[in-house]
């Protein structure tokens, strides 16, 4: 490993990141100690930008309230190398006071009529102006010469986010020698002046990252990366213009700033951003995340101290998706000291393991399909609601019935022949004619196919096809017409536009009782796999978005839709129209073993949303029926609140399992752990061998109940607290 360059040996990081005053009270020795503490390999350390922490030669580079002409990011640099630790250096690069302001106006972003952007006390600027391509770089340069750190880190390179268009004269010239067009003056996406403003900013930033390689390995060495900071947030990232795939590509390590807690996403959010991250640009290569020892609740507290159980579940939730640990305090001493112990643990316990967290590859029978072009050119300005509540839909539905699955990148679905039994494409609209040839291939070499919604229905950039660009594969074809909304709020009592039903298909039920509805097809035989578990109804709610479509006669309709009917009074509240012939699930079988579901109604997008738990069970429901026995793993008991993450190294076998119960009302917020088990896991050997392999528990470290039933490996945990570790083999 002493060959080998820094960032594929450097498996975890601590961060102190410096606020003004610190260079009055920061302790060197104290820190050293927590360093050596936590088992680090190395450290992220304030250099400059917005901020200097040194003795910057440059007039306008505003050095710390507090420093003086004191080096405190120089002494904390020679304090890491006597340690042997590796050292970024951090910077924070996209705003100015207003003295740079006074003297390079035209360094800063423009609204369309010449006002500054501006945020807080600071001014914005320009990614395409000289301060980025000649002012950037020698500040870059002036700290390699004082210091010369590993690599560079920067907060908030990407620049302004899409929300707001820059009029400076910087923009105007270059996008126009770009497109020869003039900047759109308006956001719309129906503007193609505006699209190609879209495609424009991303390929500015790709350059920008380029740019700043070219300074820090010329002037610091070949290994001295600048490797920004990668949000794990994919509509971040489309806000702020960061093409992953492109950037990913270019960088041999991630430094993820993927911390922040919202209403939406919860713990298990953090191992789809690893996974998601690796599957793009690569798994040999390493993702240490921030992760904050202070409170990111809404409001943030930067100053009080994480409750331990939340740091434990976003961290091994982290470890389960490949990213390792980066601990991160804000200021440099701090009153709320119950913040300085939470990292040992989680750190040392992650070097005791190191066999099983790293040089593995992951196993899934599912992909999910995902794409920034989906996001930005199908979901434009309503991309949560119309294209990643679908996304989030599908995997919430996997993690309740203990799926495994990765996340693949639309361009990557040449690659998933083989590798995956099943892909699924929620609501994937904007995709480009390679990539429906790449989906048709997959599913000609014995793949299946989950769709849902208006999939294929748009070029990829947003233009709308007369037909699905996959309707030769599932016998599926548009109508042109649609009834319900993707982004209606939750209706109130005295509103029925989103109180519509799903008929499921009229086959024999058994056992049914009660009263039955005489006008109903007859029974024809028994239901569907799909609709397993909903023997005893014959609707369920739905309250979504359903794209009009008629099917080939080879097309299999499992449910139809019901239209609105008013909510309130009770006494109005009945069927109007009861039947209909608009598929709402539809099933085709190939020829060559494969299958194809397309959920018309947005199940994937209202389980997100709505939480309605039948439409999880039906998106669960189609990939079982696909898998049938053949699934590689599975899980029982957990009751849906233990999510699975498998990986093989060699002949071994590791399997991450999660605790995903929720004791706050706020995703990713929590106060305390709560276990749950006893958990049994069934895992499909690749031996012919009767005889049970050796199995640890890398966390809990007691023994399982093992036995082998035909193929299957069965091992009993008997609680998770946080996480597990399973290693078998």
């Amino acid at each position: 490993m002493g060959s080998e360059p820094w960032y594929h040996t450097a498996r975890r990081w601590g961060q102190t990141n410096l606020v003004e005053i610190d260079p009055a009270r920061y302790d060197g020795d104290w820190w050293r100690e927590h360093w050596r503490r936590t088992r680090i390999n190395g450290v992220i350390v304030n250099a400059g930008g917005i901020v200097s922490y040194y003795p910057t030669k440059f007039p306008l580079h505003h050095r710390a309230e507090a420093l003086g002409e004191r080096d405190l990011y120089g002494e904390i640099v020679a304090a890491a190398r006597k340690e042997g630790l590796n050292v970024i250096a951090r910077m924070d690069s996209n705003r100015v006071a207003e003295d740079f302001y006074r003297a390079h106006p035209d360094w800063i972003c423009l609204d369309i009529e010449g006002k500054p952007y501006r945020q807080a006390d600071k001014y914005v600027t320009c990614i395409n102006s000289p301060y980025y391509s000649e002012y950037l770089p020698l500040i870059m340069e002036e700290i390699i010469e004082r210091s010369r750190p590993d690599g560079f880190a920067d907060n908030s390179w990407a620049g302004i986010p899409r929300k707001n268009i820059c009029y400076c004269r910087y923009c105007e010239e270059k996008f126009f020698t770009s497109s020869g067009v003039d900047l759109p003056r308006r956001h719309d996406w129906g503007d193609e002046n505006y699209r190609l403003w879209i495609r424009w900013n991303f390929q500015r930033r790709t350059d920008l990252w380029q740019l700043n390689n070219r300074v820090t390995t010329k002037a610091g060495g070949r290994d001295c990366h600048w490797m920004g900071m990668i949000s794990g947030d994919v509509l971040n990232n489309c806000n702020r213009f960061i093409d992953l795939p492109a950037i990913l590509s270019r960088s041999p390590i991630v430094m993820l700033d993927h911390q922040r807690r919202n209403g939406v996403d919860g713990f298990e959010d953090n191992t789809e951003a690893g996974k998601r991250l690796h599957e793009v640009g690569g798994w040999d290569k390493l993702i240490p995340e921030s992760t904050p020892q202070y409170q990111l609740g809404s409001p943030a507290f930067r100053l009080a101290s994480m409750p331990v159980a939340e740091v434990r579940l976003w961290s091994s939730a982290a470890f389960a998706g490949g990213i390792q640990p980066w601990w991160h305090h804000i200021g440099s001493s701090h009153e709320d000291r119950r913040q300085y112990t939470t990292a040992e643990p989680i750190f040392t316990w992650h070097e005791a393991n190191e066999d099983v967290l790293f040089n593995r590859r992951p196993e899934a029978d599912v992909g999910v399909v995902w794409s920034q072009t989906n996001h930005d050119f199908h979901g434009r300005d309503h991309a949560n609601d119309r294209t990643m509540n679908p996304y989030r839909g599908a995997l919430r539905a996997l993690d309740r019935a203990g799926i495994p699955h990765l996340p693949v990148h639309a361009d990557d679905i040449a690659k998933a022949a083989g590798r995956f039994r099943v892909l699924i494409l929620p609501n994937l609209a904007a995709i480009s004619d390679e990539q429906a040839d790449a989906i048709k291939a997959f599913a000609a070499q014995g793949g299946s196919v989950i769709a849902s919604s208006e999939t294929s229905l748009y070029s990829q950039h947003g233009d709308k096809r007369p037909d699905f660009a996959l309707a030769d594969l599932f016998g599926l074809h548009s109508k042109g017409a649609s009834l319900g909304g993707q982004e209606l709020a939750n209706a109130d009592i005295e509103t029925s536009a989103r109180h519509t039903y799903l008929r499921l298909s009229p086959e024999l039920r058994a056992g049914v009782h009660g009263p039955k509805d005489e006008t109903a097809p007859k029974a024809s035989g028994e239901r569907h796999p799909v609709l397993a578990g909903f023997e005893e109804t014959d609707t369920l709610p739905f309250g979504g978005f359903l794209p009009v479509v008629s099917v080939e006669s080879d097309v299999t309709v499992l449910a139809t839709f019901i239209p609105d009917f008013p909510i309130y009074p009770p006494e109005t509240s009945w069927m109007r129209k009861s039947h209909t012939d608009l598929p709402a699930i539809t099933v085709r079988e190939g020829a060559n073993g494969s299958s194809f579901v397309w959920f018309v109604a947005d199940l994937d997008r209202c389980f997100a949303r709505d939480e309605q738990f039948e439409h999880g069970q039906l998106i669960a429901n189609a990939v079982k029926w696909i898998l049938a026995d053949r699934a590689f793993l599975a899980l029982e008991g957990g009751h849906g609140f233990i999510t699975a993450a498998a990986y093989r190294q060699g002949e071994r076998q590791i399997v991450h399992l999660n605790n995903r119960i929720l004791t706050s009302r706020i995703p990713g917020r929590q106060a305390e752990l709560l276990p749950i088990g006893p958990v049994t896991l069934r895992l499909r050997r690749k031996t012919a061998s009767r005889a049970a392999p050796e199995v640890t528990l890398r966390v809990s470290g007691l023994q399982p109940k093992v036995k082998v039933e035909g193929e299957e490996l069965v091992i009993e945990i008997s609680q998770v607290l946080d996480h597990e570790v399973i290693v078998v083999g």
